[in-house]
């Protein structure tokens, strides 16, 4: 068995039982993948497919430069703020598992909810395209290439919701990704796991697809655990404060919602002239005449509608809608992206990832910009004076 060097090992509060590792290095020393592996990993809600799919990776980046992952868990996304399906392309171990980490992804699309139940024939689409998109330009490569593309192995990382309409994406993404190794984590209740054998194939054996059933690693509480419940809403929470922490240097003393509230006030905004840019509202109908204003005090993703950009228009990040100025016709909009990303941006994208709450209760007399009132202490003059402008 290979395993990681123990100062490379997970955090030393997760536990990693055996029967991970062996199933973890089945898939990664496989002699008989080639090429690379695309292991798709699922299984019931607190199963710990995402502490598997991380432990998968570090151990896949031994043999690989580098390491694909394929996340379409749109409510609990592992790199990126949640409302997002995603592909990231890692050339490095994770030091610490029990830490989330945000990483710019090489391609995502903005699902703008944290469940597929939503939109499911969107959800399908979003996943499909991005897959497509890794299969371009990871997979399939022509070998008389000078230099040659080089190969990455893949991982997929899928939500939690498993029964019902959410069985059958589930399905629909399985058979469509055809990977070649298929991960099915068990926990205890068995009524909540997926159907024992190779569900998705319809009675049919494919001999090409490696199928390994896992049981959870959840120890008990008085025990490490490789799987710490968590509160789901607080931890979307979290990713986004963190996402919008971005906004500021790393050694910038920050570190309370009041301090991450005061600094977010305080940002200069890039200054997005309306006639630019177009509106897309997710999964639910705003009149013409209200769009720009639904916009105020909101999450957005930023966009790129272009040709270039294939069915669905690649997203860039998210902003904050930190006002609208109907008078000069501009929107005022907050985000870490840089400049050189922003400037290709056409496309807001509207749905129903909010700010979180904890930042619009902050009530500090030293904060001049509440974002619910957009108009406090903030005229026209001083916006535009205080703000990047695109053109």
């Amino acid at each position: 068995m290979t395993s990681l060097p123990e100062n490379e090992n997970p955090s030393p509060n997760m536990y990693i039982s055996e029967e991970w590792s062996e199933a973890v290095d089945s898939i990664a020393y496989d002699s008989s993948t080639s090429p690379p592996p695309i292991a798709f990993i699922c299984g019931p809600k607190n199963c710990g497919k995402t502490t598997f799919s991380r432990y998968l990776l570090n151990v896949l980046l031994q043999r690989y430069r580098k390491v694909a992952y394929l996340d379409t868990d749109v409510g609990q996304p592992e790199f990126t703020p949640p409302g997002f399906l995603s592909l990231t392309v890692i050339d490095e171990v994770t030091p610490d598992m029990t830490i989330p980490c945000l990483k710019t992804p090489e391609r995502c699309l903005f699902f703008g909810d944290t469940s597929s139940k939503s939109a499911p024939f969107t959800y399908l689409n979003y996943a499909f395209s991005i897959y497509d998109y890794y299969q371009k330009e990871y997979r399939m490569f022509d070998k008389g290439e000078n230099p040659p593309k080089n190969e990455l192995p893949l991982i997929v990382n899928t939500p939690g919701w498993v029964k019902g309409a959410g069985y059958d994406l589930l399905v629909s993404v399985l058979k469509y990704i055809a990977p070649t190794h298929v991960v099915k984590i068990n926990i205890s209740a068995e009524n909540k796991n997926l159907p024992a054998g190779a569900f998705w194939l319809d009675g049919e054996h494919d001999e090409r697809v490696n199928l390994i059933e896992i049981n959870s690693a959840r120890r008990d509480s008085l025990n490490n655990s490789v799987l710490i419940q968590k509160d789901a809403h607080l931890l979307r929470d979290t990713r986004i404060l963190g996402y919008f922490r971005q906004c500021f240097p790393s050694n910038c003393n920050i570190s309370t919602i009041k301090e991450l509230a005061r600094a977010l006030a305080s940002h200069r905004p890039f200054e997005v002239p309306i006639a630019s840019i177009k509106i897309q509202h997710l999964q639910f109908m705003v009149s013409s005449s209200e769009s720009f204003y639904s916009l105020n005090a909101s999450i957005v993703g930023l966009a790129v509608d272009s040709e270039d950009s294939g069915k669905f228009p690649w997203c860039v990040g998210l902003g904050i809608v930190r006002g609208i100025d109907v008078f000069k016709g501009v929107l005022y909009v907050i985000t870490p992206v840089p400049q050189s990303s922003l400037e290709k941006v056409n496309l807001l994208q509207q749905g129903h990832i909010q700010i979180p709450t904890c930042l619009l209760q902050v009530r500090d007399p030293l904060l001049y910009f509440y974002f619910l009132d957009d108009m406090v202490c903030y005229n026209h003059e001083q916006r535009s004076k205080d703000a990047y402008h695109l053109t």
